[in-house]
């Protein structure tokens, strides 16, 4: 059904590294057959050839798909915001090419929220595995995670499975692209909630995605140790910046028992240090009040 001409347009951005072709399919196809959707999709390959699709776009939808090849695969961060730059909607869906929607109303929930919540700059989905397993802690983005159904207002977001205004998402600069890989979200997450942006995890949108590990990734360790620090160097004031990485390494010594993760997840650390971590832009104190108060203070 076409959508009323004031009502919000939604993009989503979807990256790939063509080696999930049926997958990849699956997830545009959730975008595409949305109810009241008429979603802009756009598909970003990722160093690599976006792959021929047996999807087309619903009759008499004005939803529509969009190609964009890179050169070479840039990481993450990059290649979403290279996303968001071929987007025209006002909100924009990230997804992962191996996720997709597990209702048909989501996009409609979203334009509602968007349309009427102003403050809100991202909304973070419910990931659930498709196999009715429990799901995993890591995919509820705050410290009291036992209860995936419950929504909250949050501090972060899952990057794959989310909804972000485009303007606010510009007005902050988009994804860190020295990332590459980890913690990107929580750079943007904390900007936004320093201009004064609410970011929601809502348990009403939900993403099935499969169980897997984030350490199948072969720099895992490196990256995330490497970026926690230009996270903190980019945006905590030197006292919380401080008490966050003592307390990350910490942290990382009781949780980690492999003596390779370790060298390398130090080894990343360093490079962290010793690297330059971008523009500082460190937050208010006010900020880090409100994020206390959001129950994740910045040193966690």
């Amino acid at each position: 059904m076409r959508q009323d001409d004031d009502a919000l347009k939604i993009s989503c951005v979807i990256l790939t590294m063509g080696n999930r072709i049926p997958e990849l399919g699956r997830a545009v196809e959730s975008a595409l057959n949305q109810d009241d959707g008429d979603v802009e999709v756009v598909i970003v390959g990722n160093g690599a050839d976006v792959p021929e699709l047996p999807v087309s776009v619903p009759p008499g939808s004005s939803a529509s798909i969009k190609t964009v090849r890179l050169e070479r695969n840039t990481g993450i961060p990059a290649g979403r915001n290279r996303g968001v730059e071929e987007c025209s909607g006002d909100v924009v869906l990230f997804l992962d090419d191996d996720g997709w929607y597990g209702q048909r109303d989501i996009v409609s929930h979203l334009r509602e929220r968007f349309s009427t919540e102003h403050d809100l700059a991202v909304v973070s989905f419910r990931v659930m595995d498709p196999d009715g397993g429990a799901g995993q802690r890591r995919h509820v983005p705050r410290l009291r995670a036992g209860d995936p159904e419950r929504s909250s207002p949050v501090t972060t977001f899952l990057g794959g499975a989310c909804a972000i205004r485009r303007s606010a998402f510009l007005q902050v600069g988009g994804l860190p692209e020295r990332f590459f890989y980890a913690h990107e979200e929580t750079d943007l997450a904390w900007r936004l909630l320093g201009e004064g942006y609410r970011i929601e995890y809502d348990a009403q949108t939900v993403m099935y995605h499969p169980q897997v590990p984030p350490t199948r990734h072969a720099d895992f360790y490196r990256l995330n140790a490497r970026n926690r620090v230009w996270l903190a160097r980019r945006n905590l004031p030197w006292p919380l910046a401080v008490l966050y990485l003592l307390n990350w390494i910490i942290l990382t010594l009781v949780r980690e028992r492999s003596g390779a993760a370790l060298r390398a997840w130090f080894s990343g650390f360093r490079e962290g240090l010793r690297e330059s971590a971008g523009e500082r832009r460190p937050m208010g104190w006010k900020t880090a009040w409100r994020m206390l108060r959001l129950g994740r203070p910045p040193i966690v």
